[in-house]
């Protein structure tokens, strides 16, 4: 499992992270964990909400911060942040890392339209992670014991409570 996610990491240039504003204890060391990994100068792209983007933040003091308030008010402003964010890593070639503490909201499936990832069904995280893997961005997903891998997203087991989605592109290029 180990080597798996390393070899995700190697040679990225850029990361982002998402997750839960109230994380498990397993999400938090896995964050912890996973950071340690960054490649050195790869840039780092984080939201402004607690939990996993704090957490990120504190280890990244000089990640770029994606502020929700620079997109307006309310909820919309949420999801506007979030999609320019995986924007950010998708232009950069970089890998989207997402640590959800709550299960998949039924309905929601990967997309390349924000719009159909961002409609409302309550999980930043989870249309954060359906929206990166819809533009073809790489993904590591840690899931908390007791959170379930949506059928149909094509999330493969590394072990440990990690997942990984790789673009068609990139699952070519290793076969």
């Amino acid at each position: 499992m180990v080597q798996a996610v390393i070899s995700h990491l190697s040679g990225v240039a850029c990361v982002g992270f998402s997750g839960s504003r109230a994380p498990s204890p397993a999400s938090l060391a896995a964050l912890s964990w996973l950071c340690g990994l960054v490649p050195p100068g790869a840039a780092v792209v984080v939201g402004c909400a607690r939990g996993i983007d704090q957490a990120a933040r504190q280890v990244f003091p000089a990640a770029q911060v994606f502020q929700a308030a620079a997109y307006g008010t309310g909820r919309g402003a949420f999801a506007a942040r979030s999609v320019a964010c995986v924007r950010s890593v998708a232009a950069a070639g970089g890998l989207w890392a997402a640590f959800p503490a709550s299960p998949c909201p039924v309905g929601l499936v990967p997309s390349s339209k924000s719009s159909k990832c961002f409609c409302g069904t309550g999980s930043g995280t989870w249309a954060s992670l359906a929206f990166a893997i819809g533009s073809g961005v790489p993904c590591l997903v840690f899931l908390p014991s007791g959170i379930t891998a949506p059928t149909g997203w094509g999330l493969q087991p590394l072990g440990g409570g990690w997942f990984h989605v790789l673009p068609p592109a990139v699952q070519g290029a290793l076969l």
